[in-house]
C-alpha cells in the first residue's frame, strides 16, 4: 500500500481529474526552464513518459509551439490500479521568440524525459565593434 504525504500533489491530482486530461483542442501546460548559455538560448521541457514520436515542434515566424501526448500504458487484465497520479493526455506550450534568435537553426534533443531546444542567437544581435572614421584616423568603439 502506498501513502500520500504531499497535500499539494493531491490538490493537483484532484484538479486534473476534474478538468480531465488535456486534449488537442485544450492541452495541459508542461513545465519548462529557459535560460541563455553563451551564444544560445536554451529551453528545456519536462515530458517524462512521452515517446519522441509523440512530440511535435513547430516554429511559425517567432512563435515556437511544442505539443506532446502521453498515452496510457496498456496493462494486463489482472492488474488493479491502486494509485494513479501521472497525468495523461496532450500537453502544449507556446513561446514567443525574440527577433534576435535564429529560428532557422534550432536543435532539439530528447533524453531521459527532457526535451531540450537550443536556439542560436542571431549574428546581427551579437555585440560587435564599429569603427568610426575621423579626420585624424580611425577609432574603434565597443558597443
Amino acid at each position: 500500500m502506498l501513502m500520500r504525504t504531499d497535500p499539494f500533489r493531491e490538490l493537483d491530482r484532484l484538479a486534473q481529474q476534474l478538468m480531465g486530461p488535456g486534449t488537442w483542442s485544450k492541452p495541459s501546460a508542461m513545465p519548462m526552464d529557459a535560460y541563455r548559455e553563451g551564444d544560445e538560448y536554451v529551453v528545456a521541457f519536462d515530458l517524462p513518459g512521452v515517446t519522441a514520436d509523440a512530440i511535435d515542434i513547430d516554429v511559425e515566424r517567432n512563435m515556437l509551439t511544442v505539443k506532446a501526448e502521453r498515452r496510457p500504458v496498456t496493462k494486463a487484465d489482472d492488474v488493479q490500479m491502486e494509485l494513479s497520479e501521472r497525468p495523461l493526455g496532450v500537453f502544449s506550450r507556446q513561446i514567443v521568440l525574440a527577433d534576435t534568435l535564429d529560428t532557422e537553426h534550432i536543435q532539439a534533443d530528447y533524453d531521459a524525459g527532457v526535451l531540450t531546444l537550443r536556439i542560436p542567437i542571431a549574428e546581427r544581435a551579437k555585440p560587435r565593434k564599429i569603427s568610426i572614421g575621423v579626420a585624424s584616423g580611425h577609432k574603434e568603439i565597443s558597443g
